[in-house]
C-alpha cells in the first residue's frame, strides 16, 4: 500500500484545497482521507491555513467602499442560489464508512458538487480582497499625492527663507561696516554739506578716507526731489569737479549710509540735482549744499 506521508507530499491536497482536481481526483482524496487520520489532519489543517491567509491579507476600505462591496457579493450570491428546485438533480449519495479499531474517525459524508462551491466561494472571497486592495491603493495613492504637495511648500518656504536671510546678511554687513565708518574718526574725515542759499536748510556730510580714497555720503536734510531727478555727489579737486557717484533714494531720504565713489583727491565737496543716472558736469544753478575739508 502506498505511504500516506509519500500521498501529502505529492501535492494532490493542495490541488484539492484549490479546486482544481476533477471528481476522480477529488474522490481519491476523500478516500485517503477516510483511511488514514493523518491525510485528513493534513489537509483539515490546509483548509484553515488557506482561510487564515485570507484573513491576514485583508484591509479596511475607506467609508463607503465596503458597503458596495458587500452589496455586490450579496448579490452574487443571490443569483448563484436562486436555483429553480423542480430542474435541481439530487446528487448520489455516497456511503460513509463505519467506525471501526482500523478507522477511529468516521469520514464525512461526501458531496460531489461541495469542491466546486467551495471554489465559487474562493473565488468570491478573491474577488472581495482584490477590491479591497484597489481601495487601499488608492487611499495611500492619495496620501501620497497629499505628503509631496506638502513637501513642494515647505522647499517653497525654505527658498523663501533662505533670499530673507541673504537680504539680512547683507544688510547687517552694510550696517557693520556704516559703524566702522562712524566710530573711525582717525580714518575718516568728516566733512560737513551746508546748505546753499537756495536751500538753507539742508544738510549732509561726507566721511572721507585720505588713505584708503573711500567716500560714504550721510544726508540729514534735503529737499524732495522731482519727477526724474536725483542727487549727484561731487570732489572738487584744485577747483575740478570730479563725479563722485549719485544717491540712492532710501540714502537721499536720509534712511542709510552710502558708499560712493574712490576718490584720490580733494578740497570740497558738493551735491546738485540731476537728471535720473547723473550727468558729466554739475548743474551749478541746481547746487543744494557744499563743503570745504
Amino acid at each position: 500500500m502506498e505511504d500516506f506521508q509519500t500521498y501529502i507530499e505529492s501535492g494532490r491536497l493542495e490541488q484539492y484545497a484549490l479546486g482544481e482536481l476533477d471528481p476522480a481526483g477529488q474522490a481519491e482524496v476523500l478516500g485517503w482521507a477516510a483511511r488514514s487520520p493523518q491525510v485528513r489532519q493534513e489537509l483539515d489543517e490546509l483548509l484553515a491555513g488557506l482561510g487564515v491567509y485570507a484573513e491576514a491579507h485583508a484591509q479596511t476600505p475607506p467609508a463607503g467602499l465596503r458597503d458596495r462591496v458587500l452589496s455586490r457579493v450579496l448579490a452574487e450570491i443571490g443569483g448563484t442560489e436562486s436555483v429553480t428546485p423542480a430542474a435541481a438533480t439530487p446528487a448520489p449519495a455516497v456511503p460513509t464508512m463505519r467506525v471501526s479499531a482500523s478507522n477511529p474517525r468516521p469520514a464525512a459524508p461526501a458531496v460531489a458538487t461541495a469542491p466546486v462551491a467551495q471554489r465559487n466561494g474562493w473565488a468570491m472571497a478573491a474577488s472581495v480582497a482584490l477590491l479591497l486592495s484597489l481601495g487601499a491603493n488608492a487611499l495611500l495613492y492619495s496620501r501620497w499625492q497629499q505628503t509631496s504637495s506638502e513637501l513642494v511648500a515647505a522647499q517653497n518656504s525654505q527658498a523663501r527663507f533662505a533670499q530673507t536671510s541673504q537680504v539680512m546678511e547683507r544688510r547687517l554687513s552694510s550696517t557693520q561696516e556704516q559703524l566702522h565708518v562712524l566710530r573711525s574718526p582717525q580714518e575718516f574725515k568728516m566733512v560737513a554739506l551746508a546748505g546753499t542759499p537756495a536751500h538753507p536748510t539742508a544738510r549732509a556730510r561726507v566721511m572721507y578716507s585720505l588713505a584708503a580714497h573711500r567716500v560714504y555720503v550721510d544726508v540729514q536734510q534735503l529737499p524732495p526731489l522731482p519727477a526724474g531727478k536725483q542727487y549727484q555727489l561731487w570732489a572738487l579737486d584744485k577747483g575740478k569737479p570730479v563725479d563722485a557717484g549719485v544717491l540712492a533714494a532710501h540714502t537721499a531720504a536720509g534712511d542709510s549710509i552710502q558708499q560712493m565713489k574712490d576718490i584720490a583727491s580733494a578740497q570740497a565737496f558738493a551735491m546738485t540735482v540731476e537728471p535720473t543716472g547723473g550727468s558729466a558736469g554739475p548743474t551749478l544753478t541746481t547746487m543744494t549744499v557744499i563743503g570745504n575739508i
